[in-house]
């Protein structure tokens, strides 16, 4: 088993503070700057589980990476450059407090909440006689919380508003660019043969002007159906082939843990991980449309550290 890196504790010149995420281990240098350490901590039912995913920092920075470039042109995002392969650097930017999640198909948490019983989402009202995958009427928009710990709160639009977490201008030109982000995240995937099926977009405020952060459709914020044969399995009530976290889920899920209190995280076995990993390999090959290069896994934390160094010598800090 490949090692996999699941904590960092640098220390960089300039250094203000650190923000340790569910995956990310994010350092403010001089208030200037954010530099975004990948790790392969993986998450689920918004519960850091006690193994790592060997490479899967690596894929989740790439695929960002690259999509931040591809989408450059709908809004600004706060990337300045990727100075390692598990890093991402960029401009600091006040977080919004709500994340815009969007969602084109009935599956996972809009699923479960569906099969519950319930038909307004979020303030979203959905028709009756809908199964598990099925293409939605149209896109929706069901935005949440950022929560520092524990579980996201979803909330409509009225109550995002009605709260103030945001203005209802930002929110307005949030909304834009999300249907925005994701008609091109939507036709970027149909040419590797794969359907974007809901994902979640954050952005900040530099001054007035709103922008992009974090990642972007990436298995950890998006799920991915395969597009040949979505039709036939559905029509077959059958499950589809995707490629997202969502079998991490269900294979918690199977095991009697959905993060709920007093429940106890499974003991995740070698060979579970190692298809975990393969699996996040194998959609960065997929959606990106070229092969994966793995990075020697020894000493990750000395490359990072010197990637990170050299980048930061190139700014006045």
């Amino acid at each position: 088993m490949n090692q996999a890196l699941i904590k960092t504790s640098f220390k960089f010149p300039g250094l203000k503070s650190v923000y340790k995420g569910k995956v990310r281990d994010v350092y403010n240098i001089n208030n200037q700057l954010l530099v975004m350490v990948v790790t392969d901590r993986i998450s689920a039912f918004d519960v850091v589980l006690p193994k790592g995913i060997p490479y899967k920092g690596q894929v989740l920075n790439q695929i960002a990476d690259k999509f931040l470039d591809a989408t450059s042109d709908i809004v600004p995002n706060w990337k300045i450059d990727s100075p390692d392969p598990m890093v991402t650097a960029g401009r600091l930017a006040t977080p919004l407090k709500v994340e815009m999640v969007i969602r084109a198909y009935l599956t996972g948490h809009v699923w479960r909440e569906y099969n519950a019983g319930k038909r307004k989402i979020c303030g979203v009202s959905l028709p009756q006689g809908l199964h598990e995958h099925d293409k939605l009427p149209e896109s929706i928009i069901t935005p949440t919380t950022k929560a520092s710990f524990g579980h996201d709160e979803d909330l409509s639009r009225e109550e995002v508003l009605s709260a103030k977490l945001v203005s209802e201008k930002d929110y307005l030109q949030m909304e834009e660019y999300t249907y925005k982000l994701f008609q091109r995240g939507s036709e970027l995937s149909a040419k590797h043969g794969l359907i974007l099926v809901d994902t979640k977009y954050e952005f900040g405020k530099i001054g007035d002007e709103i922008i992009l952060i974090d990642e972007i459709h990436t298995p950890d914020s998006s799920r991915y159906f395969y597009s040949d044969g979505y039709e036939e399995r559905q029509a077959r009530g059958e499950e589809q082939k995707q490629l997202s976290k969502e079998f991490v889920r269900q294979w918690l899920i199977e095991r009697n843990f959905q993060g709920k209190e007093g429940q106890v995280v499974p003991y995740m076995p070698d060979e579970f991980v190692r298809q975990v990993s393969e699996r996040y390999i194998e959609l960065y090959e997929k959606i990106i449309g070229e092969r994966f290069i793995r990075e020697k896994t020894g000493n990750v934390e000395g490359r990072i550290y010197n990637n990170i160094n050299e980048f930061l010598s190139l700014y006045e800090i």
